[in-house]
C-alpha cells in the first residue's frame, strides 16, 4: 500500500507538469505574435510614410533647378544686374571609389586640359553642401562642356551641370546700393526650408538685394528622376520648371551713378548721394573705396580672397553714405533754422561778428580771423561766418538745436530700405551730457560752454551722414516737406501723408535760408558752382574736424536746383580731404548736376 501511493504521488506530480506545459508554450507563442503584431503595426502603419519614403530616396531622386533671379534695372531700364549661366564638373564620390578615380581623373585632365593636381586637391576637399556630389572645376569653357558631352558615356560618376550666378554688368558701380547674394548658410537654410529655400541656394545679403530678396528670388523647380541601385537613370517621372524671380526697377539713374562713381575715383574715401527732393527717390548713392559684388558670385573662393575684403583696413564694405561723420558748416541752415523757430532770432536779425568769441575757456574764431562785422542769416550762410552762428547756437540752447535737427530728419533712420546699414548719427544736447555722453556715469559729464559753440557749426558733438543731409537738404528744396529716401518706387505714392510729412517751419524762416543758400552759390564760398550747362543753384560748403579718428579734415558740399523749387539735392563728400568743401567736395557735385542738367534738357 505504502508503494502504490508513492507512485501514485509521484505519477500525479508527472501528470500536472504536463498539463501546465501547453499553457506555457501558447503564452509564448501569444507573446511573441503581439509582439510581431505591434512592430508590423508600427512600421505599416505609424512609420509606414517615413520608410515608403526612404524606400522612394532610394529609387527617386529629385534634381533641383534653380531660378533666375529678377534683374536690378535703372529707371531708364538698362540693366544694373542680372544672371549668367556657367558649367561647372562635378563627379559622385559614391560612383567613384579610390580605385576608380585615377583612370577617371586622367581621362578628365586630358579631355578638359584641366591639371591633374587640382583635380585631386578639389576632389579631397569632400562633397559640396548639397551632400552628393563634389565640384571639380567651374566656369568651364563651351568647348569643354561640348568635349565633355561627347564622352559623357565613359565618364561614369562625373558629370557637368549648370549654375545661375548673379552678374553685375558695371563691377564695382553703385555696389553697396545694390548689394550682393551669397550662399546661404546651413543654420539659415534651416529656419527657411519650409520656405522653399534650397541648401544649395543664395540670399541677398546686403543692399536692394537683401531688402527686396522675396520679390527677386523666384521658385525652385527640378526633375523627378527614377535610378537604379548604381545611380543610373533609367526614366523621368515628371518635370516643374523653375519659376524666375521678378525684375525690379530701381530710382537710380545709371548716367549719375557713373559720374558720381568718376568723381570719388581720386579721393581717399567719401560719398554722393543725388535725391530728387520731391519724392526722395534715389538718383545715385556712391560711395569710395567700394566692392566688386561679383566676388560673392564666384562658386569657389579661397580663405586669402576673403580675407582681402573682409579684413581690409580701409573697410570697402562699409557704405560712406550711410555713415556718420562731422558736417562743418553745412550744418549752420540747422542752427539758423533753430533761431528763427525759437524766436529769440527772428529772420531780420544781425549780429556783429569778430575774429573769435570766448566760451568757456577757448576763444572760437571765425574762419578768416577777423570776422565779417555786422550781419544777417543770409550773409552768414554766404561767408560761412563761425562767430555769428556761436551766437545763434548758445543763444538759443541745446534742446532748440536739437528740435530743429530732429525735424530735418536728423538723429533717425531716414527711412530707405537698406536701412539696417544706416547710422542714426549724433545730435547731442544736454540731456545727452546729463545721462553720461555714452561712456560716463550720469551726472559725471555735464553740457559746457564749449559744447554749444561746437554744435552750432556743426563740429565735436554732431555727427550725421551724407543722406541724412540730402534729406534736410530737400526739405529747402521742396517748400517744407520731409520726403522719405527710396531706391525703388514699387508704384508707391511717395508723397503721401505716410511717406512724407510737413515740417513745422514758418515761411519766413524757410523763406530766409533759401535766400542765404542762394548767396552762397551766387556770390559766396560757393560760387565755384557757376558756370556752363548749371542751373540756378542754392548750397553750402563745409569743412570739418575728423572727431572720429583725428584724421584730417572731411569736405562737405550740399547743393541743389534749380533754385528755388528744387528738382535734384546733390550731397558731396569727400574723407579726409583737407582744403575745404568750395576746393574738393563743390566740383564734385558739380560735375554730377551738368550731367542731370544735361539729360533734363533733352528730356
Amino acid at each position: 500500500m505504502a508503494r502504490s501511493s508513492f507512485t501514485g504521488r509521484e505519477g500525479g506530480y508527472r501528470h500536472s507538469g504536463l498539463k501546465q506545459q501547453p499553457l506555457v508554450l501558447i503564452g509564448l507563442v501569444l507573446v511573441f505574435s503581439g509582439a510581431m503584431l505591434t512592430r508590423l503595426t508600427w512600421l505599416q502603419v505609424l512609420e509606414g510614410a517615413h520608410y515608403r519614403e526612404l524606400a522612394d530616396e532610394n529609387r527617386i531622386r529629385l534634381v533641383p533647378r534653380s531660378p533666375i533671379r529678377g534683374r536690378l534695372l535703372d529707371r531708364e531700364g538698362r540693366v544694373l544686374a542680372s544672371s549668367k549661366l556657367t558649367y561647372s564638373l562635378y563627379i559622385e564620390p559614391r560612383l567613384v571609389d579610390d580605385a576608380g578615380w585615377p583612370p577617371l581623373r586622367d581621362r578628365l585632365s586630358r579631355l578638359l586640359n584641366l591639371s591633374p593636381a587640382e583635380l585631386d586637391r578639389r576632389r579631397e576637399r569632400g562633397v559640396d553642401r548639397d551632400g552628393y556630389r563634389t565640384t571639380l572645376a567651374t566656369e568651364l569653357k563651351p568647348e569643354q562642356v561640348l568635349r565633355f558631352q561627347e564622352q559623357a558615356l565613359g565618364l561614369k560618376g562625373a558629370m557637368v551641370d549648370v549654375d545661375i550666378l548673379r552678374f553685375y554688368p558695371h563691377g564695382t558701380m553703385a555696389a553697396h546700393a545694390l548689394g550682393y547674394s551669397s550662399p546661404i548658410t546651413e543654420s539659415e537654410y534651416k529656419l527657411l526650408g519650409d520656405k522653399g529655400y534650397k541648401i544649395r541656394d543664395r540670399i541677398g545679403r546686403t543692399g536692394v538685394e537683401a531688402a527686396y530678396e522675396p520679390h527677386l528670388r523666384g521658385k525652385w523647380g527640378g526633375q523627378m528622376l527614377e535610378v537604379n541601385a548604381m545611380g543610373e537613370v533609367q526614366r523621368n517621372l515628371g518635370d516643374r520648371p523653375s519659376v524666375a524671380g521678378k525684375d525690379l526697377t530701381l530710382t537710380l539713374d545709371l548716367d549719375l551713378q557713373l559720374v558720381a562713381e568718376q568723381v570719388l575715383a581720386d579721393k581717399k574715401g567719401g560719398a554722393i548721394v543725388a535725391m530728387d527732393p520731391r519724392t526722395g527717390a534715389i538718383l545715385a548713392l556712391a560711395s569710395k573705396p567700394n566692392y566688386d559684388p561679383n566676388f560673392f558670385s564666384k562658386l569657389v573662393t579661397t580663405q586669402k580672397e576673403y580675407d582681402q575684403l573682409f579684413d581690409n583696413p580701409r573697410l570697402p564694405l562699409f557704405s560712406r553714405a550711410l555713415n556718420a561723420y562731422n558736417p562743418g558748416s553745412t550744418w549752420k541752415v540747422v542752427t539758423a533754422m533753430a533761431g528763427m523757430e525759437s524766436g529769440k532770432y527772428p529772420p531780420e536779425t544781425k549780429l556783429k561778428t569778430t575774429a573769435c568769441i570766448t566760451y568757456g575757456g577757448h576763444c572760437f574764431p571765425d574762419h578768416n580771423g577777423a570776422g565779417f562785422g555786422t550781419i544777417g542769416y543770409a550773409d552768414a550762410l554766404r561767408f560761412s561766418s563761425n562767430t555769428f552762428f556761436y551766437q545763434i547756437g548758445v543763444g538759443v540752447g541745446s534742446r532748440h538745436l536739437k528740435k530743429a535737427a530732429t525735424d530735418l530728419g536728423f538723429g533717425a533712420k531716414s527711412g530707405i530700405e537698406i536701412g539696417w546699414e544706416e547710422s542714426v548719427g549724433l545730435v547731442a544736447d544736454e540731456d545727452w551730457a546729463a545721462a553720461g555722453r555714452g561712456w560716463g556715469q550720469p551726472g559725471t559729464t555735464p553740457w559746457i560752454p564749449e559744447d554749444m559753440a561746437s554744435a552750432s557749426i556743426g563740429q565735436s558733438v554732431v555727427q550725421i551722414t551724407p543722406l541724412q543731409l540730402a534729406r534736410a537738404y530737400s526739405v529747402f528744396a521742396n517748400g517744407g516737406w520731409l520726403v522719405t529716401p527710396h531706391l525703388a518706387d514699387q508704384g508707391l505714392d511717395w508723397t503721401a501723408p505716410s511717406r512724407r510729412s510737413r515740417v513745422a517751419i514758418k515761411p519766413a524762416t524757410l523763406a530766409k535760408i533759401r535766400e542765404g543758400l542762394r548767396k552762397v552759390v551766387s556770390d559766396g564760398t560757393g560760387y565755384g558752382l557757376n558756370g556752363p550747362g548749371i542751373p540756378s543753384a542754392g548750397g553750402k560748403t563745409g569743412t570739418a574736424e575728423d572727431n572720429s579718428s583725428h584724421g584730417a579734415d572731411h569736405a562737405w558740399f550740399a547743393t541743389y536746383a534749380p533754385y528755388p523749387e528744387g528738382e535734384i539735392v546733390i550731397v558731396a563728400f569727400a574723407q579726409n580731404t583737407p582744403g575745404g568743401g568750395s576746393v574738393h567736395a563743390l566740383p564734385m557735385a558739380k560735375k554730377v548736376m551738368e550731367v542731370w542738367n544735361r539729360k533734363r534738357q533733352k528730356s
